[in-house]
């Protein structure tokens, strides 16, 4: 992490002097052990020793994702959102062969799910008219895209939604979305007696989204999940979601 970025964060991490608790002194090396850890997608006993006992390591990552930090930390970054339009898409990401005999409790709570090619998370996510990251929520990999805009176009703060034709819900999406007043920008599928006419120049934008998804999965922890749990997989996520922020 470059000084600048760090300098726009470390005020938003814990231990800062005149909050309760002790006094952080390693925050930036913490921060710098996670990232690297998912960027080189190694395991936590694989890091480099100068960033401390990765036993430690490991249960603070978990205790951050869990009481939701790194989520607050994207949040923050997140406000200056451009919200002229929102773009939602999914992707599917391969959970590691480790994880299939470690889930905890119910795997649609561990957002995995099982199919001929193996245990499989998706990962549904928003980006503002500028690229940027808004908005995530994880389901098994077999969940309809459609799952994942319940809950991440509930009250969006944009003008105009972009999605491509695995959104085209009159019902379930369209119609409340348009009964708030929004631009819709969801070509119909081919099956559609009635094809519903759209703005194709900015339909156009939609590219940007995948952009995201592909700076996203330069995180080999993330291309491939190897987290068990759903919790400290997506407060990855928010962690290199915050890091596109701050390039």
């Amino acid at each position: 992490m470059l000084d600048a970025q760090w300098e726009l964060i470390k005020h938003l991490l814990p231990g800062q002097a005149g909050l309760p608790g002790a006094r952080a002194k390693d925050n930036r090396l913490f921060v710098d052990a996670v990232l690297y850890r998912y960027r080189a997608g190694i395991p936590w006993r694989d890091l480099p020793a100068h960033f401390g006992d990765f036993r430690v390591l490991h249960t603070r990552h978990s205790r951050w994702s869990r009481t939701g930090l790194w989520q607050r930390l994207f949040e923050a970054l997140a406000q200056d959102a451009d919200n002229e339009y929102a773009m939602i898409d999914a992707t599917i990401v391969r959970a590691h062969q480790q994880n299939a005999g470690a889930k905890e409790g119910d795997p649609d709570r561990q957002a995995l799910g099982r199919s001929k090619g193996g245990l499989s998370t998706k990962i549904h996510a928003t980006v503002d008219a500028l690229g940027n990251p808004i908005g995530f929520v994880l389901t098994h990999g077999q969940a309809h895209d459609l799952w994942g805009a319940d809950v991440i176009l509930k009250g969006t703060p944009a003008q105009a939604v972009i999605a491509d034709k695995a959104y085209d819900a009159h019902a379930r999406l369209i119609g409340p979305l348009l009964d708030k007043g929004k631009t819709v920008v969801i070509p119909s599928r081919g099956t559609n007696k009635q094809q519903r006419e759209y703005d194709h120049d900015l339909n156009m934008a939609r590219h940007l989204i995948e952009n995201f998804f592909a700076r996203l999965k330069q995180y080999r922890g993330i291309a491939t999940r190897y987290d068990k749990t759903a919790c400290k997989f997506l407060g990855a996520i928010h962690l290199a979601a915050s890091m596109v922020w701050l390039a």
